[in-house]
């Protein structure tokens, strides 16, 4: 006959091993994190992306009382950043500043190694931006309507530089090319900074970068900004009009960049890091950051990021299709 005693003991331990088999991450998720973090940039150092990264490093070392550090890994468009997310530990440890590159316009690639629509678990949209449309001051163009009109001119005589093919500014600059039936050529670079250099230096002509990258050099002289790509002008560039005012009507884009971990990540982490890095980016102090450079916060929970990037992928897909994109 079982005593009572016995009986109370063999109840906890089977209570144990049911909250232990059927919980397994919210123990993960109780002691996380324990040891430093890692956000990988998929780019050079000085683009957009490593900005964005180094703002949320900075506050999520705040929040978690650990240090947080950039890990900038470019080449191949962001994906050799990408795959180094997916192969790294599935602790939680391993961010990765996402983008539309990895994201939704991975379709120009046709043999990368890993799968970007099931490897990654994104986090949330960190923020949307416009881009901005600079041009080296040797360029003799004013507006959009001049730089339409040159560029029909002069097929594939102007060259626009981007932070690698698939890139947010690659793909931007090529939806303008379809749009505006203006032959330009890409020039595509493993970075955002290594293409600004070479459109200061004038040996490119045109980029359709994000605002944190152009603006120092348009308040500066150093550049000349034709148009913004989004529906309504920066607040960071009052003056300058949106593509769609500027003389090609109907003409929206902008980019977004995402929060994500390598899809093994067990869903208590990936909710956890959700929630805290939401409220960072919520935060009056990173809105005024963000606003700033540009940018428009986002901080969508992990469901809505998902739709929203899956929707986005349709759309520029249908991009790469029309202007038969392909990267080596």
């Amino acid at each position: 006959m079982i005593s009572s005693l016995s009986r109370r003991r063999l109840a906890i331990a089977g209570a144990c091993a049911l909250i232990a088999a059927a919980a397994p991450g919210a123990f993960a998720q109780q002691d996380f994190p324990s040891k430093g973090l890692r956000i990988i940039v998929p780019f050079t150092a000085g683009g957009s992306s490593d900005v964005q990264a180094r703002m949320l490093a900075e506050r999520l070392g705040r929040v978690y009382k650990q240090t947080v550090v950039v890990d900038n890994r470019p080449g191949a468009g962001g994906h050799i950043g990408g795959r180094a997310v997916v192969d790294a530990p599935a602790d939680g440890y391993t961010l990765m500043l996402g983008s539309i590159g990895l994201h939704a316009t991975y379709g120009v690639y046709k043999k990368l190694s890993y799968n970007p629509s099931t490897d990654f678990k994104v986090l949330t949209v960190l923020a949307e931006m416009p881009h901005v449309v600079v041009a080296n001051p040797a360029l003799p163009v004013s507006n959009i309507k001049e730089l339409i009109a040159q560029a029909r001119r002069q097929p594939g005589a102007l060259n626009f530089g981007s932070a690698g093919v698939g890139s947010s500014v690659h793909m931007i600059g090529e939806l303008f090319n379809v749009t505006a039936e203006t032959p330009m050529t890409h020039v595509p670079y493993k970075g955002s900074s290594a293409a600004m250099n070479d459109l200061l230096g004038g040996q490119i002509q045109l980029m359709f970068e994000n605002p944190p990258t152009t603006l120092p050099h348009v308040r500066g002289g150093k550049l000349k900004a034709l148009a913004v790509t989004g529906k309504t002008r920066i607040a960071a560039l009052p003056n300058v009009p949106t593509v769609a005012e500027a003389g090609l009507p109907g003409f929206e884009a902008t980019s977004w960049t995402t929060i994500a971990v390598s899809a093994k990540v067990p869903d208590a982490i990936a909710d956890k890091l959700s929630t805290d890095i939401r409220k960072i980016i919520q935060s009056p102090e990173f809105v005024e950051a963000l606003a700033a450079q540009g940018m428009t916060p986002v901080a969508n929970g992990r469901d809505a990021a998902t739709k929203f990037i899956a929707a986005e992928k349709q759309r520029w897909d249908r991009v790469i299709q029309k202007a038969d994109l392909v990267a080596d």
